[in-house]
């Protein structure tokens, strides 16, 4: 039989918190308020207000000591569209800018619904084109700048990367997607399980009905929203993909890999035990 790993289990836990919905917005918003605490040791964190896009802000990790330029990941967070910010990047931003010298930049971007698409991804545009434009005084590599992302975050990414290698402004070295959620349409099976530690039916396609707004549910999303619509894939920066093996963003995730590979993209691809299989104990045979 199989069961939930216990150490994802314990990590997981009951949030104690209804499901996400229109009704519940502010609670969740308001539960993830806290801050995530101070930078690690040996590393400098500066937040920068990006001209033009009201309400926009980057938080720029870097390890103190340690000369440029660097290579720069750019991060944007998950939340489903709907909530988080660029606090929840700090951690993960702090550590790897110490361990592999290394500049993170996390984006705060405007959520939906109240800034549907485009708003968000032209927010995280405009958040990464000041980086390019700035990369000098960060101490930043600007031919070895990727973007990363987790679930909604990894949807914004993938998104950022297409957008960015049609408008030709600038290039990107590589992506980084946790669990993305790129696919509005929701019919593969692993978008319709239910009964998940995180993922829901009902929460996705309620991050998608803000994200889209007056868009939701028609046949020509543009691909810049759901880039599991996009025809043409080629000449994206190479892809590193993950998610869990019960993640509802699992088959969107090992298609898009899949396609990438396809177009010519080079794109790994790990697909992650988050169930485990177990035995029942047998009687023994007389």
């Amino acid at each position: 039989m199989l069961e939930l790993d216990p150490m994802i289990a314990k990590l997981a836990g009951p949030s104690g918190r209804p499901p996400l919905s229109a009704d519940t917005l502010a609670e969740h918003r308001a539960a993830g308020t806290t801050r995530y605490g101070p930078p690690a040791l040996f590393v400098e964190r500066n937040d920068y207000p990006i001209p033009g896009a009201v309400g926009v802000q980057v938080r720029v990790h870097r390890p103190q000591g340690v000369d440029g330029p660097l290579p720069c990941v750019y991060s944007i967070h998950g939340g489903w569209y709907v909530l988080g910010s660029f606090d929840m990047d700090d951690d993960r931003l702090s550590r790897w800018a110490r361990r592999y010298h290394m500049v993170g930049v996390s984006v705060d971007y405007r959520c939906s619904p109240e800034a549907p698409y485009p708003g968000p991804l032209e927010d995280c545009y405009a958040g990464l084109r000041w980086v390019f434009d700035h990369h000098e005084e960060l101490g930043v590599d600007p031919d070895n700048i990727g973007v990363a992302g987790t679930s909604a975050g990894a949807g914004l990414a993938a998104a950022l990367a297409l957008l960015a290698r049609d408008r030709g402004e600038f290039p990107l070295k590589f992506q980084v997607l946790d669990a993305p959620m790129i696919d509005d349409r929701q019919l593969t099976p692993s978008s319709q399980m239910g009964g998940l530690v995180v993922y829901d039916p009902h929460t996705s396609d309620y991050g998608w009905r803000s994200y889209l707004g007056d868009l939701y549910g028609n046949a020509d999303i543009p691909p810049y929203a759901a880039v599991a619509r996009a025809k043409d894939l080629s000449g994206l920066p190479r892809a590193y993909i993950a998610v869990g093996n019960v993640d509802g963003f699992r088959d969107e995730a090992i298609d898009y890999a899949t396609r990438l590979n396809q177009a010519g993209v080079p794109a790994e691809l790990h697909v992650h035990p988050v169930l485990r299989m177990v035995s029942k104990a047998l009687p023994t045979p007389r």
